[in-house]
């Protein structure tokens, strides 16, 4: 596992939605955002996740010439680590990441990863709960992850 795992607004929001905010702190211990995705966040942040600002905020404004800024300040402070995981779920900051070689996951990823450390016993009520809300994702990729997690029922 990563030393490092810092995590996107949209992530925090998301398991805060489908109330399974904690799932991440069992998944990963402790997380680490910026002040940035914590005002866009806009709810109190557990005790096991820290803030930390970017040190290289041109480095942080240039990427927010790309994305927005919650997420440039994510890949931003990912970049000044060398052992990092980025949670995030926005297609165009998850091209980004992958373009400056970070490691990314998003909401399904971190799902699978519950039930195959045993947090969770079953993805689907998980992903029928993240549907509820405004996540947008392609029906061929959930049936894959319902498929790898043995719940595919077609």
């Amino acid at each position: 596992m990563p030393k490092v795992v810092i995590s996107d607004t949209s992530t925090l929001i998301l398991f805060h939605k489908i109330e399974e905010l904690d799932l991440l702190n069992k998944i990963y211990g402790d997380l680490i955002t910026t002040p940035e995705i914590a005002e866009e966040y806009g709810e109190e942040l557990p005790e096991w996740i820290q803030i930390e600002s970017v040190k290289d905020k041109k480095y942080q404004e240039f990427v927010a010439t790309q994305v927005d800024l919650g997420e440039a300040s994510a890949i931003a402070l990912a970049k000044e680590f060398d052992d990092v995981l980025l949670l995030l779920d926005d297609l165009k900051a998850r091209k980004l990441a992958s373009l400056l070689n970070l490691k990314i996951t998003g909401a399904l990823g971190i799902i699978h990863k519950a039930k195959k450390d045993g947090y969770i016993e079953k993805v689907k009520p998980l992903i029928e709960r993240l549907l509820l809300t405004n996540f947008r994702i392609s029906e061929k990729i959930i049936e894959e992850i319902l498929f790898l997690n043995n719940e595919y029922d077609k």
